[in-house]
């Protein structure tokens, strides 16, 4: 058996799956499953699998039934229609429960009807206001399946689930033996990525969505009211045009930028590029996002820039020409080290997005081992499947005097919601703040 962390994934077996909530005490717990299409809403309401609604496509997602401390639900990806790109499942609180949730996991359990050993654990942290919890999703993968932990949570429970990924709930109603169905008020959803950034009010109402998130993200952590700077690391390095190409980077800077609204006293958010040498990119504040993707977000592909401006034209001068080739992380980290030594102020949350392609391993360890000592996290992003390095391998680096650096892994970006996204990058950063303030690298 082995314990997986949030954020981490792994291949599934062929054939049916059963997930079990195993927890201890007397809470009430009831499992629950969304299932999801690629643009990460249900088709429909029937697509919400709960304790009023059992099963969903034809018992593909069904719940076994429950017993004290325990939930379980049963997944069969072979039978799930390719509208179906994932199914989330969750637990939520009873809402006549007063006892505390302690000692919550998910398990991957062998046997067709979950009665075999846990092959695969989760312990999932409780203890905040929540009353629904995201324990994990099995979601598709080049032709298969995986499972990725999440452990997140609402403190609006099944309702802000519903709310989050398009069911129409009526929030005033008393639970009824039907399947939910469609009422008033309208379903308020989380945004889904576009193809490119949007303008105007709608990017504002984004914004402002997005910073909500962050904000509740920091709250349940214990990490409200939280001042950091916020510095965004883009890879700039030739593998990467293609996520340049199909606007994904410049996605990801919007989903970003709402995270340093929310840190940094001004809301502006510190940038670098970086491939073979690296640059500082001007600061992006949130009136300016879209103009600021458009003119600093980008890749060369031969005499080509990707994407393109809106217009078809090229960026003159192209200041960014001399950050191609392969990827130099260690000129990149001691420019940054560099920069916030000498401006002291709020510690900074580094936020590095990579594909990959680690090859100095040796002389980013020796950096991580020296500045655990400066009041500086960084939080590394892997995109995509590839060689990590040292990267994936801090939680045995030894030296430091503080665990200073975190890293995750995700398949696909734009696959995630942002609220997934914001567990994931904000996961390590508040205990970090509080080791290193007992041990005085934060005065």
């Amino acid at each position: 058996m082995t314990e997986l962390v949030a954020g981490a994934n792994i291949p599934v077996p062929p054939g049916a799956l059963v997930l079990t909530a195993r927890w201890e005490g007397a809470a009430a717990l009831d499992a629950a499953a969304v299932l999801l299409a690629a643009d990460g809403r249900v088709r429909s309401d029937a697509d919400l699998v709960f304790y009023n609604q059992p099963e969903a496509e034809g018992g593909a997602v069904r719940l076994l039934g429950a017993d004290p401390g325990r939930a379980s639900l049963r997944i069969d990806p072979g039978a799930l229609p390719e509208g179906v790109q994932r199914v989330v499942v969750a637990v939520s609180l009873d809402e006549g429960s007063s006892d505390p949730l302690r000692g919550l996991v998910l398990e991957l359990r062998e046997g067709a009807e979950g009665t075999g050993a846990a092959v695969e654990t989760f312990p999932v942290r409780t203890g905040g206001p929540e009353t629904l919890l995201l324990l994990g999703e099995v979601y598709r993968r080049q032709g298969g399946w995986r499972l990725r932990a999440l452990g997140q949570g609402y403190a609006t429970g099944l309702a802000g689930l519903a709310a989050d990924f398009g069911v129409a709930v009526d929030q005033d109603a008393p639970p009824a033996p039907e399947p939910v169905t469609a009422a008033v008020p309208e379903p308020v959803a989380l945004p889904v990525p576009v193809a490119e950034p949007v303008p105007g009010a709608v990017a504002g109402d984004r914004i402002s969505l997005r910073k909500e998130i962050v904000r509740v993200n920091l709250e349940k952590r214990g990490a409200a009211g939280v001042r950091a700077r916020v510095v965004l690391v883009l890879d700039r390095s030739g593998s990467m045009r293609a996520l340049y190409s199909s606007g994904a980077v410049g996605r990801l800077v919007e989903r970003i930028a709402p995270v340093a609204a929310v840190l940094d006293d001004d809301g502006g958010l510190d940038a670098w590029t970086f491939a073979d040498h690296c640059a500082r990119l001007p600061t992006l504040r949130p009136t300016e996002l879209t103009e600021w993707i458009e003119r600093q977000v980008y890749i060369r592909a031969g005499n080509r820039q990707l994407p393109p401006l809106p217009d078809g034209g090229l960026r003159v001068p192209d200041h960014l020409a001399g950050v191609f080739g392969g990827n130099n992380e260690p000129e990149v980290m001691r420019e940054i080290l560099e920069t916030f030594a000498a401006e002291p102020g709020d510690p900074v949350l580094v936020l590095f997005f990579s594909d990959g392609g680690v090859n100095r391993s040796r002389q980013i360890e020796e950096l991580l081992v020296k500045a655990a000592a400066e009041p500086v996290f960084w939080q590394f992003v892997g995109l995509g499947r590839s060689d990590y390095g040292i990267l994936e391998r801090f939680d045995s680096l030894p030296g430091r005097l503080v665990d200073n650096a975190g890293f995750f892994q995700v398949d696909d970006i734009d696959g995630i919601t942002d609220a997934e996204l914001y567990d994931l990058l904000l996961s390590e950063f508040p205990q970090w703040l509080a080791e290193a303030r007992r041990l005085g690298v934060l005065r």
